[in-house]
């Protein structure tokens, strides 16, 4: 341990030595920072960026910015840079090119801190052409999308390889724990564009994206925005985040409740989740994953449960209620088996859009990944043994669960 703590202290000092506590537009007078971006100014996050290779991102973006003449050569800045930013992320997970830095290549959040320095930037840019808030917000939304793979989700044509589509989350709870890595984004970088061979013997193409933890932004329509145009054409989709310790859970029910606990932005939200046409909104929405297979298949080292836990208002009651069997008919939600967080709302937001497009045949549905651990005694350093271990364990079983997912059965 002592030996950790000495490394860690060494390459923190050399990250303030190598590493502007703030880029240089950041700074400029006026310019406020979100609560996300504000823990850029952390050791740990500059840390992550500098070993992660990805220190460079955030400056190379600005000067980009600081060329464009206009609102068109900015939205083009954007998107070529917030594309370039998820596929160097991915080529990194999957081995291609240099590393750029001592982080395992497989680490997911040199991409979550790369992309909060870049829109730190482009909320910070001062143009020399007239730029409106809601031009800005623009193009903080195509940055974000672009950067979180949802622009580049693309299949092959015909009908020989099967199409999954897998969904992964931000690390988030960094006030708690600035070294957080999320275990569901790690494995969506590892399986961008990847070929699988599902539990029926078929080939399938995995595309995958990720997605904030930020209550507005759900609100906003962010997951049916980016999920509608792929539904009605895949084989089987399942939404993937951190979950509980030593366990995974194809969670059989999603409740229509956010329960209030805090984003990544320091943000509440209580009440039912808000969607398009709230008048024909069901309180529950179900899994169509074939989560008994899954729970029967060898896919790794965690155990599998089909969790069928909700919690719910019972018809007729006042008191919220825990059903370890699923909800009763006429009850309303306040838990589904992935709790009251946005796991629980991008499983109800996936099925529900997916029930709404007439597609309630396709296989999609939640999966919780254990929580990702550090070794004991580690208090401090961004990596160990153990942390390594286990998100190479987690993404391999994730690959093997879609695997049996993408085979309807």
């Amino acid at each position: 341990m002592s030996r950790i703590r000495s490394r860690t202290a060494l390459v923190l000092a050399l990250a303030a030595l190598t590493v502007p506590a703030l880029p240089a537009s950041a700074a400029t007078p006026g310019a406020e920072p979100t609560a996300e971006e504000a823990r850029l100014d952390r050791a740990v996050p500059r840390e992550i960026l500098t070993r992660g290779g990805f220190a460079t991102v955030a400056p190379e973006f600005a000067a980009a910015l600081g060329t464009a003449g206009s609102y068109a050569a900015a939205e083009r800045a954007v998107a070529r840079h917030g594309a370039r930013l998820w596929q160097r992320a991915v080529d990194r997970a999957q081995g291609r090119g240099p590393a750029g830095g001592d982080l395992a290549r497989d680490d997911d959040r040199p991409l979550y801190w790369a992309r909060l320095a870049m829109t730190r930037e482009l909320r910070a840019w001062e143009p020399g052409f007239a730029l409106s808030d809601g031009g800005r917000a623009r193009l903080l939304d195509r940055l974000e999308t672009a950067s979180r793979g949802q622009d580049a989700i693309r299949f092959p044509a015909g009908k020989g390889v099967k199409r999954v589509l897998v969904t992964g989350f931000d690390p988030f709870t960094l006030d708690r724990d600035v070294r957080i890595s999320n275990p569901s984004g790690a494995a969506a970088l590892a399986l961008d564009g990847t070929l699988i061979r599902t539990a029926d013997g078929r080939l399938a193409r995995v595309e995958t994206a990720v997605f904030p933890v930020r209550w507005a932004d759900f609100a906003d329509g962010e997951v049916e925005r980016a999920l509608r145009p792929h539904l009605p054409h895949l084989d089987a989709f399942t939404t993937v985040s951190q979950g509980r310790v030593g366990r995974f859970d194809v969670e059989r029910y999603n409740g229509a409740w956010r329960g209030g606990f805090g984003d990544n932005e320091d943000l509440s939200e209580t009440g039912v989740v808000p969607v398009a046409d709230p008048a024909t909104q069901p309180q529950w929405t179900t899994t169509t994953l074939p989560y008994a297979s899954i729970v029967a298949a060898d896919t790794g080292r965690f155990p599998v449960y089909d969790n069928t836990s909700v919690t719910e208002v019972p018809a007729g009651g006042t008191a919220p209620v825990a059903r370890p069997a699923g909800p009763t008919p006429g009850s309303a939600a306040r838990a589904g088996g992935g709790g009251d967080y946005l796991s629980n709302e991008i499983a109800y937001r996936a099925t529900l859009l997916r029930d709404r497009l007439g597609l309630r045949g396709l296989p999609g549905g939640h999966v919780h990944t254990p929580v990702l651990q550090f070794g004991a005694g580690n208090g401090d350093a961004v990596t160990d043994p153990e942390f390594l271990r286990n998100r190479a364990d987690i993404t391999a079983q994730v690959r093997a669960i879609v695997a049996v997912a993408a085979s309807g059965g």
